[in-house]
């Protein structure tokens, strides 16, 4: 399976993902252009897990963790883990 288009579900909707796939920022009130590609995602999964809302967003709504595991989060979801693990520098 490539990358660059496929679909998957999130929040009960399938939708379509990949870099492929152009979309804008799910940030409230950006109009960023992004892909849905795995650089611009919530997460490490593809539709979202316990730790992840797995939305795309632009660079500027997307925070670096320093967890592999949990990968790139946005604003609400990188807030609401450092809540839940005070203990891990994310």
């Amino acid at each position: 399976m490539g990358y660059a288009h496929y679909k998957i579900w999130r929040n009960g909707q399938q939708i379509e993902a990949g870099y492929g796939v152009t979309a804008t920022c799910e940030e409230p009130g950006c109009r960023a252009e992004i892909d849905r590609g795995l650089g611009c995602l919530c997460g490490t999964e593809p539709g979202g897990s316990e730790t992840s809302c797995g939305g795309y967003y632009c660079g500027q709504h997307l925070y670096m963790s320093l967890d592999g595991d949990v990968g790139d989060l946005c604003g609400r979801c990188i807030t609401a883990y450092r809540r839940e693990h005070p203990h891990v520098d994310v």
